[in-house]
């Protein structure tokens, strides 16, 4: 596999969950090609996290598929063990995994409220508490959480979705400066209107009415967010933590 010459990522180990699509399998596939091995999570898309994994392996680059849900706090657990058994360590945790059960509230049931909120944001404590445990003791780590803009304009429809993300922006700010004086840097990115499943099934109205709001005036394609992903999980991130960077096409200036 030929490395990007700059940002290199060679010798390290990643983790991306829900990576078996999107903006996820965007992730994994760029964080390969600049020389980390990947483990490439997922919940029930068996086929397509082999077909990452395939892809990855057919550049010359290292990655496995791991089935787990990672609300689950035990198989989170067992994701990071594997990794670094694996591989021997772990240096990158991206925390990915998503899902949307939009509703207005008035009709949003409590189910739907917990699924969003467990696999969005308990899914982000259960995998960044089992990673730091080994990046503290090793003295470094990246950790970079995929939010949205969403969790920081609102989003009608959306109070379960727009929660959890809020949560992540709050979560990344607060465990960066917990695990700051061990090299362990902590960092999101907001993902603005970006092509993936999730936005398969709404109207050709409602997709008009977002891209009419976004100055650069197009989605985002899933590639953008991986390229700064691997920024920040590189060295010459070094010195950037509790970040919340915005790949929104401007949607959500602050």
């Amino acid at each position: 596999m030929t490395l990007t010459a700059s940002l290199s990522l060679e010798g390290r180990v990643a983790v991306i969950t829900g990576a078996s699509r999107g903006i996820g399998r965007s992730i994994a596939i760029e964080l390969a090609r600049r020389g980390a091995a990947v483990v490439v999570n997922y919940v029930r898309s068996a086929q397509s996290a082999e077909e990452v994994v395939a892809s990855i392996l057919a550049e010359g680059g290292q990655a496995i598929a791991f089935q787990a849900d990672v609300a689950v706090n035990q198989e989170a657990q067992n994701l990071i063990k594997s990794a670094i058994e694996t591989y021997g360590n772990l240096d990158i945790l991206v925390n990915n995994a998503g899902i949307t059960r939009d509703n207005l509230i008035m009709m949003m049931s409590e189910n739907d409220w917990d699924n969003v909120i467990s696999t969005n944001l308990k899914s982000t404590y259960n995998c960044s508490k089992a990673a730091v445990r080994h990046m503290m003791r090793k003295r470094y780590g990246r950790i970079v959480n995929i939010t949205s803009v969403s969790g920081q304009m609102g989003n009608a429809g959306q109070t379960n979705y727009s929660a959890s993300k809020a949560g992540q922006i709050g979560f990344t700010k607060a465990l960066a400066r917990e695990v700051a004086s061990r090299n362990i840097t902590v960092n999101a990115i907001a993902a603005g209107y970006v092509e993936t499943e999730i936005w398969a099934n709404v109207s050709d109205e409602v997709r008009q009415s977002i891209l009419n709001i976004i100055p650069l005036g197009r989605k985002g394609e899933p590639e953008e967010i991986a390229y700064a992903v691997a920024f920040l999980a590189s060295d010459q991130a070094a010195y950037i933590t509790g970040q919340i960077l915005g790949i929104d096409g401007g949607m959500a200036m602050m």
